[in-house]
């Protein structure tokens, strides 16, 4: 139904440049720790697809007070982990300060969309429309389940739906007018 990759700011979208705002960057990694002396980090991927760092050439990096554009030397995979080598960096001791930080793409370096795949920033803040086009509320989360996903819709009246992201819910999504249409499932409101 949409594609797992998050973006900065209000999320899940991203466009060009480092210039651009935040929320035209896709969050693909969090760097978790430094693996071995020459500078190569390892990453835990924040995207549905992490075999998309081999056709990355850089990313950007959010040091939390500047966007650093980082060219990617060399891609491992190691368990659940990405171990990236960025070319310009040699030392444990010059990345090490990047720990807990956010590695981002423009949405040009995204991965494509299918057709019915969205950008969960994209779908973030999207007024929620019932069957008969009454807005009920606002999605404001995406989780992620072994089964599908789940809309986390704020309802108008206060309450908090949990919707699943299947077919028979989601009758239709418009990125550009601002909108995702539901059905609510006997039993889910109860």
């Amino acid at each position: 139904m949409f594609r797992r990759t998050l973006t900065f700011g209000f999320f899940d979208g991203s466009r060009e440049t480092t210039e651009d705002c935040m929320e035209d960057l896709f969050q693909v990694g969090v760097i978790t720790s430094t693996h071995g002396i020459r500078g190569e980090v390892k990453v835990f991927p924040t995207t549905d697809d992490p075999k998309r760092f081999k056709r990355l050439k850089e990313v950007i990096l959010d040091t939390g007070r500047e966007k650093l554009t980082l060219k990617i030397e060399s891609v491992k995979f190691f368990k659940q982990f990405v171990i990236l080598k960025f070319a310009e960096y040699d030392n444990i001791n010059d990345i090490e300060k990047y720990r807990q930080k956010s590695l981002y793409v423009t949405r040009k370096n995204a991965v494509p969309l299918r057709k019915d795949e969205y950008y969960v920033a994209d779908l973030i803040d999207l007024k929620v429309l019932n069957e008969t086009g009454d807005e009920i509320g606002i999605l404001k989360d995406v989780m992620t389940t072994g089964a599908n996903d789940v809309y986390v819709i704020a309802m108008n009246d206060g309450r908090e739906l949990l919707l699943p992201a299947i077919k028979e819910c989601v009758l239709a999504v418009d990125v550009e007018t601002g909108f995702i249409k539901i059905h609510i499932l006997d039993g889910l409101l109860d």
